[in-house]
This record gives structure tokens, sequence and C-alpha cells, in this order.
């Protein structure tokens, strides 16, 4: 299959830089946060707020019907194309969200989580591919850096916002915050061109013109050069889940501050993390950031089991945001330059199955760890388990701009 390297490569050689802000990219940036901060205002504050019994089952609730949901996103918008369901999937997470209040009941909370959970995923893959066909193919690690930002800075303050306030508002206001940001990003949609790119007529992800045909799902599953980079990042998402799950109720009681300070950090370092890793990809590379990214992230992962702390806590959050951030950005441009255009709604599918059923599993499984081992050792062999993915991180750096 064809791919997007040898225009990379030409377009380096002749040292021209196509430009990377559009309008069209602007105005996506509105929905695409009006969902990442609905998703994460609540990602931490739901299962602080229903405690350690229920909260791996809210999370992994949360992260179960976006791995649905995900699955299916690549038929949906062969279908339906993009801003329709990008539309549909801001109001599953936005409408319900108020509506958890209503119960504290492990089955109310879980029912809500599923709801919202299918609309993220809906809004990921739709909004996925319509995001890649507005970045120039040349400046694709940037691009994704500079979306990796938008995001990255919507999470950075959703994240400890919603577990300050449902601490000092409440749970009401807290989820109420969550469904109006959504809705109030539908109207941005509509005015969003697909698959333009500040005038330059490129054809968007439903484009019909000839050329290779689309990746499935399972060819990618299939496909090691996909494969691969996905399980990584599955791997570094997995701690990410355990993160922003179980830190708030890991920490010593009191230690409240410590626990949104860290959670501040992580998203901070992921951010800068993620534009300076998109930067060196374009020049040198993203297959050869893979690995580190990984390591990087387990060692945060294993600071972070002195929960008793407080520097080790902010310190391991640090490293597990850096590591993170790289893995983020490096394994995602690396799937995309191994495709033709045609793939970028399976790739963007594949790659966020990946973190969220990776935030899933990871947030499902360290609640039953932690309950044999207590949080310390449940960090311990989280970072020990994520040693297991360094395999397919080192191949990884060999394929770099080769599709399978």
């Amino acid at each position: 299959m064809t791919t997007q390297a040898n225009s990379s490569a030409a377009t380096a050689t002749s040292g021209a830089r196509p430009p990377l802000l559009s309008r069209a990219l602007l105005l996506r940036f509105v929905s695409m946060t009006g969902a990442s901060v609905s998703f994460f205002l609540l990602l931490s504050a739901v299962p602080a707020h229903v405690g350690r019994g229920a909260a791996g089952l809210a999370t992994g609730a949360l992260m179960l019907t976006t791995v649905l949901g995900e699955l299916a996103g690549p038929r949906i918008v062969g279908r339906y194309g993009t801003k329709g369901p990008l539309m549909a999937g801001l109001f599953l997470l936005g409408a319900p969200a108020p509506a958890l209040p209503l119960s504290d009941g492990p089955a109310w909370t879980v029912l809500v989580c599923l709801v919202r959970g299918l609309g993220f995923a809906v809004t990921l893959v739709a909004g996925g591919a319509l995001t890649a066909a507005l970045i120039p193919a040349e400046r694709r690690g940037e691009g994704l850096a500079l979306v990796g930002v938008v995001g990255g800075v919507s999470s950075l303050v959703a994240l400890p916002l919603g577990v300050w306030l449902t601490g000092n508002a409440g749970y009401g206001p807290a989820t109420a915050a969550a469904g109006v940001v959504a809705l109030a990003a539908i109207p941005s949609v509509p005015a969003l061109r697909e698959g333009a790119r500040g005038g330059r007529g490129t054809p968007g992800p439903r484009s019909t013109d000839s050329g290779p045909k689309a990746l499935g799902m399972v060819a990618a599953v299939r496909s090691a050069g996909q494969r691969r980079p996905a399980v990584v990042f599955a791997t570094t998402a997995l701690a990410a889940g355990i993160l922003v799950t179980f830190l708030p109720l890991a920490v010593p009681r009191g230690s409240a501050g410590v626990a949104t300070a860290a959670l501040l950090a992580q998203n901070a370092a992921s951010t800068a993390a993620r534009w300076v890793a998109g930067r060196y990809g374009d020049r040198h590379g993203s297959g050869r950031l893979v690995a580190p990214g990984l390591v990087l992230s387990a060692a945060g992962v294993l600071a972070v089991a002195a929960t008793s702390r407080p520097v080790a806590v902010l310190v391991g959050a640090l490293v597990f945001g850096t590591g993170f951030g790289v893995a983020q950005n490096a394994t995602l441009a690396l799937m995309y330059s191994r495709v033709s255009r045609a793939s970028y709604g399976t790739v963007s599918a594949l790659w966020n199955l990946a973190y969220d059923g990776g935030m899933g599993v990871g947030a499902a499984g360290f609640g039953l760890l932690a309950g044999r081992t207590g949080y310390g050792w449940a960090f311990v062999l989280t970072a020990v388990l994520m040693t297991g993915a360094l395999g397919p991180a080192v191949r990884s750096s060999g394929r770099s701009g080769r599709s399978t």
C-alpha cells in the first residue's frame, strides 16, 4: 500500500513547508475541546465520588462502550461521513452527564457511563479521521502535536478541575458543567466543511477518487506495522487509566492536594512532550521514540508506588506524563505514515481503541489487584508488566514509513 512518506521526503528535500493552521482546523478545535473537557472533567471526579468499591466499575464501563464504539466507528464514518456522527457523539457525551447525581448506586453510574463512553468513541473516530485529513502529511508529527496540545490543555484544566469542583462546589455542578460544555460545541460542527484544508481543495475522508482501498480493522490488527505501535501505546494507556482513577484514592487521607497537583503535573508534562516529540519525529522519524516513551512511562509508575511520599508521587507523575506524551505522538504519527489517506479512519479507531481499551483494562484490573496487594505493590507490579511491551516497541522503530 502506498503511503505518504514519498511526498513528505520530497517536501523536506525542497525545503517547502505547507501551512499547518487553517480556518477548518481552528474550527475543528472547538468540537475537540468540547469533547475533551466534558470527558476529562468527570474522569477522576466520578470514581472519587462513588468510592473505591465502584470506582473501577465506573471507569471500566466508560471505556467498555468507548472501545465498542471505536470498533464500529470506521463503518459509521464510511456510511454517514464525519459531521453527523461527530454531532451525535457530542450529544451522547454531554446530555447524560447531568443525570449522574440522580443516584449514587453503582448500577445507575455504570449505565450513564456506558452511554457517555459510546458518545466519546464516536467523537474520537469521526473527529480523528477529519482532523488527520486537515493536517499536511509533510508536517504530520507537528500537526498531531498541535492537536495534542489543544486536547492536552483541555484535559490539563479539566481533569484536576473536576476533582476540585466535586469537592468544593458539589457533584451536581461538576456533572452539569460536563454536560453543558459538550452540548455547546455541537453548533460548531455544521460550519466545518469536511476535507477542507485551508482552501487547498483536498478531498476529505469520504473521498471516492481512485486510490488505495481503505484498510479494515481486521487487516489493521493483523498488520505488524499497525499492531506493534498500538500494543505499545495500549500499555502506556493502561497505566494512565490506573493513575487517573486511583491516584486520588491511593494517596493518604488529607493529601487530596497532592493527587490534584500530580494529575496536573502529569497532563502538563504529557502536553509538552507531545509537542517536542512531534517536532523531533518530523525531522528524525517517530519510530525511534516509541521505546523511550514506554520506558519513561514505566519508570514514572514505579516512582508513584511510594504513595506516602508527595515528592515521589509528583516526580513520578511528571516522568510518566513525559513518557506518555512521547508515546502518544510517536505511535499515532507512525501508524498514519504507514497507510494511505483512505485508511485514516481505521488508524484513528485502532489507536483510540488502544488508548481507551488500555485505560479501561487498567482501571478495572488494578482495582482487583490493589485489593489484594495494596496500592504501593500494585503500582510496582504495573510498572513491571509494562516492560513486557519493550519487544514490540523496539521492533516498531525499524518499520517507520512503510505500510504492511
